[in-house]
């Protein structure tokens, strides 16, 4: 199979100025972006850009956080980054810490870092579990726990990246659904906490979207061809997988005073992949 010209159809970031802008008053906000330099991450520090945000790109590989920043610059946006393992507690709270020493605020937080790691029941262990969770889980309370006191003073919103696998799982898989479930949870615990502030906290929850991990994770798979046709197969609207971009639209919808009275809310950017009838 040319995979090559599946990535090219499935995972192209279109450049600043082939997004609609909808005005969602985001401009000169500062927005944390974890693992913010691919995929999704990338889509929605690009999307947030285009609206006159400040993505914040948080993330383990300095030189690719500068290649997504240097793409938003060249299309006229504005974007930083700080270098960080963020399955190391320290290290998320130097990242908070030295995006507010040179930015002077943060308004919002979208915690999106995490990798579908395969640790399962049968192969797995303690030490695989415990560290799948730091990977997918920790960093997102910790993140979020740092901002705080900045969220506080602007009003801003946390947008959790979520998975389906916590609600219909996967198989071989369970620190990652256990990982999203935890992110679920968080959610709505959140929504509930910061309500005295007036912080919004949302989650957008991914099905069936092409990004480079996706494409690696299908390779290893069994007749890979067959099953990514057999997926796409089974994405109820219009039988496509979702594109970064969608899923980045949503969260700036989210992070905007557009979404003035939404909190808690788990929201299904999927094709309606989770939820109606496989049949269709």
């Amino acid at each position: 199979m040319d995979w090559e010209a599946v990535n090219k159809q499935h995972a192209h970031i279109p450049g600043l100025n082939n997004l609609h802008i909808m005005d969602l008053l985001l401009k000169d906000k500062v927005i944390i972006v974890t693992g913010g330099a691919k995929g999704i991450g990338e889509a929605i520090a690009v999307v947030l850009a285009n609206e006159g945000a400040i993505p914040f790109i948080v993330g383990r590989k300095k030189d690719d956080n500068l290649k997504t920043i240097q793409n938003i610059e060249a299309a006229g946006g504005k974007a930083f980054q700080v270098e960080a393992e963020l399955t190391q507690p320290e290290e998320c709270e130097r990242a908070v810490a030295e995006i507010l020493k040179r930015t002077g605020h943060i308004y919002g937080v979208v915690n999106n870092a995490g990798v579908n790691d395969g640790v399962n029941l049968e192969h797995g262990s303690y030490e695989k579990f415990m560290g799948s969770l730091h990977k997918n889980l920790v960093h997102y309370y910790l993140i979020a726990h740092y901002a705080l006191p900045e969220l506080i003073k602007s009003k801003g919103a946390i947008v959790n990246i979520t998975s389906k696998t916590a609600e219909t799982g996967q198989g071989g898989t369970s620190a990652y659904a256990a990982a999203n479930g935890g992110r679920n949870a968080l959610t709505r615990e959140w929504a509930v906490e910061l309500l005295k502030y007036g912080i919004r906290v949302n989650a957008v929850v991914v099905a069936e979207s092409w990004t480079p991990l996706y494409a690696s994770w299908i390779k290893t798979l069994p007749n890979p061809e067959e099953k990514l046709k057999e997926i796409v197969s089974k994405i109820p609207l219009e039988n496509r997988m979702t594109e970064p971009e969608e899923i980045a639209n949503t969260v700036a919808f989210l992070l905007s005073e557009k979404s003035s009275h939404t909190t808690g809310q788990l929201i299904h950017v999927d094709g309606g992949y989770v939820h109606l009838d496989r049949a269709l």
